[in-house]
């Protein structure tokens, strides 16, 4: 017997040991997972603490008869444009490391060749003698890394169609020219004839050559001209002034008189960016460079200063390029420096000094290339998403269209060179906004449910109400969300007005159903006169909530003589159906059955003695209840309120269906908003791996995990801290 005991045991310890070390096992990988998905998480937002810099990889030469006028992306196979001795301009690729010419475009000496980029594609500008302008852009001329290669002809049919433009000029101001610019945008392109002080400009649209616009200026010293924008600038009189296309006639809007002349006409007026909305000027201290924006005011489209950034002494700018999908702004500058500039908040990230002395920069991805008239040199870019700093992340920002400073999130945009507006502050506003007026709306109904089935209810009545309550929580939110934009929306015009009625009433309407219902209980059957109070309470609710809706709006409106639907539109920018409270309502139906079920468990589980003690003493059962009851389970109450406001928090699915997803850095109620949690299941699956969009999204789900991680690591010590001293104090 004792033989057969021994082997029991030993046969049992052994199964303990090997569940004990599977069980163990398994919840290491549990912490390894974790481990795994937190430290992702990181490394994916790590780069953008990195600071970025520039390496030279190349430097090509061109022969000593050629000059460089255009840079194209030769890594690419884009071609380089060079000025020729006998009016030509070749097309130079990269083959085998070295320049080698590729094509020509050859016109009569009497002809004008210059070349023009726009947004990272380079044009040919060809003007005849009798003043006829022709605009090619260059990969039309059929350019690959292999010379020999022809483009197929409805391919190059196609490019010229599509980019081709055709046009003439005045004969006579063409004739008597002392100088000369082009420009173009997407839209339109801009032709200035210089004579003397005086300067014609012809606007022609690209999309309809016939709409032509003429206008005409005196005594102009410098000027830019900005088709990107439909906005020229003039230096007149040692003040900057803008003209808008729109505007009949020749109208100056003064812009500033803190202008740097520098050697005269052969100083650039100013640095405009690639979409003409913005451009760089020097002041009159000269080592100093200001950021004016294209914003909305009440004169309508105005330029206004941001920032300024102070060069070293005696430097100044001689070019700034952009790149085409961070906002990282280049500044290169007169003593061999290369500034990174983040082009929002304007804060230098990092200073490169370079060997060499471009005259030109542009960007090309992720690599920079700048020119002199006989060289070619590139830079690799790294860690360029570190140019994102803080300031851009946190801090009111002067965007583009804006007239003041602000906080945005608006990411998405059909093409590049667009400035990326990054501020978290609407998301977070948004998620914490949304959570607590959840919790105002869960709260009252969970705890109130709770302590109703914990305490006053009989077990029977509990054991059919509790599982019920508990159900709902399996209810997808999906679901709820579905509910809340497909009826709840639409009558929030409604529904609003009627909640807010039904708040205020129902204290009063539930003090009428304890009055009245224990006369009429004693009239029902004893089977179901415990418990008739919850019927009386509930049938009381659904009547003054159908009051609230069908007959308050109308009767408060007319009492009052205010139309709600107009109230509430002057008061809100945000489509009534998409405000704050419309998502907390859901939001709060979601979340309540968690913070009951918790919540109930907690004031169940005191101890009958410690009540049965207070009802010995004479306290009745609303003393026991807040005296007692809710001091001991306070605890579990604490612990329930923050696993909802947790749910809250991460939920998805409800405010990326309900909100409207308009990230807006306010905290007004009839306002719409933009989770953090929304914010990642739209824009993730459409960011490009490694942007800065992207790494910044990583960004935003570490600030969800640390928030969660430090809301519950305070509510579990809260919960301990109260838990001592319920039972020790």
């Amino acid at each position: 017997m004792s033989l057969d005991s021994g082997s029991i045991n030993r046969k049992r310890q052994r199964n303990d040991r090997w569940a004990r070390y599977v069980i163990t096992g398994f919840g290491g990988l549990v912490l390894l997972t974790l481990v795994i998905l937190i430290t992702h998480l990181i490394s994916q937002a790590l780069p953008l603490t990195y600071i970025p810099s520039l390496q030279q990889i190349a430097t090509y030469k061109v022969d000593a008869s050629e000059r460089i006028v255009n840079t194209g992306d030769v890594l690419n196979g884009q071609p380089l444009l060079v000025q020729k001795n006998d009016c030509r301009l070749g097309l130079k690729v990269l083959n085998d490391n070295i320049l080698s010419s590729a094509n020509q475009y050859i016109r009569p000496c009497e002809h004008e060749l210059i070349t023009q980029s726009i947004m990272g594609e380079n044009y040919i500008v060809d003007v005849s003698g009798n003043a006829q302008v022709r605009v090619l852009p260059v990969r039309a001329l059929g350019v690959t890394n292999d010379v020999t290669q022809e483009p197929k002809a409805n391919e190059l049919a196609v490019m010229i169609l599509s980019n081709f433009i055709t046009f003439s000029l005045p004969q006579e101001k063409w004739n008597e020219r002392t100088g000369w610019k082009i420009a173009l945008s997407t839209k339109w392109a801009v032709v200035a004839i210089e004579q003397n002080n005086d300067v014609f400009v012809r606007w022609v649209n690209r999309k309809r050559p016939t709409e032509v616009i003429d206008k005409t200026f005196k005594n102009v010293s410098r000027y830019t001209l900005l088709p990107g924008s439909q906005n020229i600038l003039l230096e007149i009189n040692n003040s900057v002034y803008f003209n808008r296309l729109m505007d009949t006639g020749n109208v100056l809007y003064p812009v500033t008189d803190d202008i740097f002349s520098g050697d005269g006409a052969s100083t650039p007026l100013s640095f405009p960016l690639a979409k003409h909305r913005t451009f760089f000027i020097a002041t009159r201290k000269g080592n100093e460079v200001q950021r004016w924006v294209l914003n909305q005011s009440d004169n309508g489209l105005v330029f206004s200063p941001t920032y300024s950034l102070r060069l070293m002494q005696n430097e100044r700018v001689v070019d700034i390029a952009e790149h085409a999908s961070m906002n990282l702004v280049t500044i290169l500058t007169s003593k061999h420096r290369m500034l990174l500039v983040n082009r929002v908040s304007g804060e230098v990230v990092k200073s490169e000094k370079i060997t060499v002395n471009p005259q030109t920069i542009i960007w090309y991805g992720d690599k920079l290339f700048g020119s002199t008239a006989s060289a070619l040199t590139v830079w690799q870019g790294k860690d360029l998403s570190g140019s994102t700093t803080w300031s851009s992340l946190f801090s009111p920002q002067h965007y583009e269209g804006y007239e003041d400073d602000d906080t945005v999130w608006q990411t998405t945009s059909a093409s590049d060179f667009q400035e990326a507006k990054f501020s978290l502050t609407p998301l977070l506003i948004g998620s914490i906004k949304a959570s607590l007026l959840a919790l105002l709306i869960a709260i009252p109904v969970a705890i109130g449910a709770a302590i109703y089935t914990a305490f006053f209810a009989k077990g029977k009545l509990r054991s059919t109400i509790k599982p019920a309550i508990e159900l709902l929580e399996a209810i997808p939110s999906v679901l709820i969300g579905f509910i809340a934009a497909i009826w709840l929306s639409p009558k929030a015009e409604q529904f609003l007005f009627s909640f807010a009625f039904f708040l205020v009433v129902i204290p009063f309407v539930l003090i009428v159903v304890a009055l009245v219902q224990r006369p009429f209980a004693q009239w029902l059957p004893k089977r179901i006169r415990h418990g008739a109070e919850l019927l009386f309470a509930v049938g009381g609710a659904l009547l003054l909530g159908y009051v609230s809706v069908q007959y308050a709006p109308s009767i408060i409106g007319s009492l009052l003589g205010i139309d709600s639907f107009t109230l509430l539109a002057a008061e809100s920018d945000s489509p009534i159906g998409k405000t704050t409270i419309v998502v907390a309502l859901a939001l709060g139906v979601a979340i309540s059955p968690s913070i009951y079920s918790l919540a109930e468990d907690a004031i169940y589980g005191v101890p009958n003695d410690l009540k049965n003690a207070s009802f010995a003493l004479g306290a009745t059962r609303l003393q026991t209840l807040v005296h007692v009851v809710l001091h001991v389970a306070f605890p579990g109450i604490i612990a329930a309120v923050m696993l909802g406001f947790g749910r809250a928090f991460g939920e998805t699915m409800i405010v990326l269906m309900v909100t409207g997803n308009t990230p807006i850095s306010s905290w007004g109620l009839i306002e719409g908003l933009r989770a953090l949690t929304a914010n990642l299941a739209i824009e993730l699956p459409e960011a490009e791996v490694s942007s800065a969009h992207y790494q910044i999204l990583f960004f935003t789900a570490c600030i969800l995990f640390m928030f969660t991680f430090v809301v519950n690591t305070l509510a579990e010590l809260t919960r301990q801290r109260i838990k001592g001293r319920s039972y020790y104090g």
